[in-house]
């Protein structure tokens, strides 16, 4: 079973009346439980496959699957509910509401699709509980550090038990200390069976990937399986 899956995907942006290929007849699939880094010089493809796996675009041509899930001609309302139920965002900027608790950051998904109940409660105790932040669930985004705001979105990203968590630079607003610790978490996460992908340009945040997928030019330069 593939969490997503890429069959000869292209996309094309007009700029100024010339057409830009972003991407060039690109296949990958990403089985449940991998865990891929999207990797590539600016310019080669990455923020696109990350827009179009992350249901915040549609390909040009070619077909993108969610699980089995053909993603690739729904509409705007329809691409939102995957978004919302079925993919787990982490962002290197946290995107966290400041003026939420830790516990209410965690539930935003739950709210906007009206699924907040006493069950659901429980299960955001239990996610603060495993990324280390069960004493901080009455805090503010300002008053955490920034690993620990980043364990916050990890924890949001987890709470509808999506297809794949999309991590966006996740480590780029933090120190080296900071780094490890939510690399470990991430590897931690993908041990117990959830699937990873996460687009970065640092080769040592790559290197704690199982797989490498390097993009040039819009098109797939490579795909190594690293451990």
């Amino acid at each position: 079973m593939f969490a997503a899956k890429l069959e000869n995907v292209v996309k094309e942006y007009v700029l100024k009346g010339e057409t830009v290929r972003a991407l060039r007849d690109v296949s990958l699939e990403i089985p449940e439980g991998d865990y891929v880094a999207i990797m590539g010089a600016s310019g080669s493809g990455k923020s696109t496959m990350l827009n179009l796996l992350g249901c915040l675009d549609r390909p040009s041509r070619g077909t993108i699957y969610l699980g089995k899930d053909d993603v690739s001609k729904l509409n705007d309302a329809q691409l939102s509910n995957i978004r919302a139920s079925r993919i787990g965002f982490v962002f290197q900027a946290y995107n966290l509401i400041q003026q939420l608790t830790v516990i209410e950051n965690i539930e935003v998904p739950l709210f906007y699709q009206g699924k907040l109940n006493r069950k659901t409660r429980e299960r955001t105790l239990e996610l603060a509980k495993m990324v280390g932040l069960s004493t901080r669930l009455g805090h503010r985004p300002t008053q955490l550090s920034g690993g620990q705001q980043q364990r916050v979105a990890i924890a949001r990203s987890l709470i509808n038990d999506p297809y794949f968590i999309l991590a966006d630079e996740p480590t780029g607003n933090l120190d080296s200390v900071t780094t490890a610790e939510i690399l470990d978490l991430l590897d931690r996460l993908n041990n117990e069976g959830k699937t990873i992908i996460l687009v970065t340009h640092e080769d040592d945040v790559g290197a704690r990937s199982k797989r490498i997928v390097r993009l040039r030019d819009g098109q797939l330069e490579s795909d190594v399986r690293t451990r």
